[in-house]
């Protein structure tokens, strides 16, 4: 494909040389019609002769040789190195003596995905799934979150003045922020709750399959990690009440559940550390309009940019 700047398109290229070689036009008549070079009409000239139409394709700008061009037993010896230990250019580089970026051409030029892109556990690129309709399956899981007290934590007062927050006999505690997202819309159902024991969440799951029923998605399936409370009769009970089919994900396997995991981190990021509070108090009361926002407003990326809402089908207010 031609560069922008071209003056010439494959079409272009085809009638000028076609005007030179069949019709017999001097190559400098040709050049001042076509407005590019003596030198550029020439070339396309004898592409023409020697390979017809599809002389007129761009070639390859890489030399015929390349003397310094890393070996071939580096890089066999940098991609097993990748298989292996699962690491980056700048850490093969230390390894093989080479540079960091060699390194990633090397990655590059033999089809190596970021690592980002892998699965840490066994080096398999991660598969990516999306279920076909709300409720089919609802991510849920607790992120445990630091409280603020009053007067603020060390983000507003320093670390030396607010590391006494972090003493449990302050009274401050922990906030267990208790999350349902449903995988086909992404939309998120969060409440800050005192603890994680399997009654608060049993609980929990009841209003979060409320809340998803009064926008019209029915909960089938709930996806939790082996935290204890999700092994308990009272979670089982509550999901057997409820019609949910119960799953979990394998041990030591986050990336299932990675969906809410990665909410809870735009959470953080988002809301909970985005500017420094006073209180805790002022801390819940910007969630709020943070997860408003989040559902109806804020494009997610992981959706070719719809907001959760607009995923539901006839939800009421999702365009307000």
């Amino acid at each position: 494909m031609p560069h922008r700047n071209a003056p010439l398109t494959e079409t272009g290229r085809l009638r000028l040389a076609r005007c030179v070689v069949d019709d017999g036009w001097p190559v400098r008549r040709a050049a001042e019609r076509f407005q590019v070079s003596h030198t550029t009409a020439a070339r396309w000239a004898i592409r023409y002769r020697q390979l017809g139409v599809a002389g007129m394709s761009d070639r390859s700008s890489r030399p015929h040789r390349q003397p310094g061009r890393t070996s071939a037993d580096i890089e066999a010896h940098v991609l097993r190195l990748r298989r292996e230990h699962r690491i980056g250019p700048l850490r093969l580089a230390a390894r093989t003596g080479i540079a960091p970026s060699t390194a990633h051409r090397i990655l590059r030029r033999h089809g190596q995905p970021p690592l980002s892109a892998l699965d840490r556990a066994t080096g398999e690129p991660v598969r990516r799934y999306e279920r076909a309709h709300p409720g089919e399956l609802v991510h849920i899981d607790v992120k445990k979150l630091g409280r603020i007290p009053d007067g603020g934590g060390h983000k507003v007062l320093g670390r030396a003045v607010g590391s006494p927050n972090k003493d449990r006999r302050s009274g401050v505690g922990y906030a267990y922020l208790h999350t349902a997202l449903d995988d086909h819309t992404r939309l998120a159902y969060t409440e800050n709750l005192p603890d994680e024991k399997a009654p608060t969440c049993a609980g929990f799951l009841r209003r979060a399959t409320a809340w998803f029923a009064a926008r019209g998605i029915t909960v089938e399936r709930v996806l939790t990690d082996n935290a204890w409370a999700y092994t308990k009769n009272t979670w089982r009970q509550t999901c057997h009440d409820l019609g949910i089919s119960p799953r979990r994900t394998r041990p030591w396997r986050p990336q299932t559940n990675g969906k809410v995991e990665r909410f809870h981190r735009t959470l953080l990021e988002e809301w909970a550390y985005v500017r420094p509070y006073t209180s805790d108090r002022e801390r819940t009361e910007a969630f709020t309009d943070w997860i408003d926002w989040y559902n109806y407003h804020r494009p997610h990326t992981g959706i070719q940019g719809h907001t959760p809402a607009s995923r539901v089908t006839n939800l009421p207010e999702q365009h307000t």
